[in-house]
């Protein structure tokens, strides 16, 4: 499983990119291999202000239907509209064109509370 460096991630498999005061969200390639192939993405809703742990959206599978949750807490700035036609973007690049969304944090604390790539590698060979 690829697990960027450079990326947080959470114990639900979401991975978090700092950018110019936002954070991109997107789900892992750990994530994305377990679910099998997307066929839908229910996005977040523009300017929803979400708590940690809070529901960000569903991803459907031809196995199942998972939840995604919000890595901390803050306000959706941006949605990858473009799942809406190609869910399985999250499948073929899931830390490029395969990315959810765009939150300003209302804690940017929180993202150093976040595992980084070591941990999360020894999370999912667990």
């Amino acid at each position: 499983m690829h697990v960027p460096d450079d990326l947080r991630y959470t114990k639900d498999h979401e991975w978090v990119r700092q950018e110019d005061g936002r954070v991109r969200v997107g789900i892992t390639d750990y994530a994305q291999d377990a679910l099998g192939d997307v066929v839908f993405i229910q996005l977040p809703d523009p300017a929803a202000c979400l708590a940690e742990g809070a529901t960000l959206g569903e991803i459907e599978s031809t196995k199942s239907v998972s939840e995604v949750y919000a890595p901390l807490a803050g306000v959706v700035s941006e949605v990858n509209t473009e799942l809406a036609d190609a869910p399985q973007r999250v499948n073929e690049d899931p830390y490029g064109d395969g990315w959810i969304c765009l939150m300003t944090p209302t804690d940017p604390g929180q993202y150093s509370a976040l595992l980084d790539a070591d941990a999360y590698r020894r999370l999912i060979e667990d």
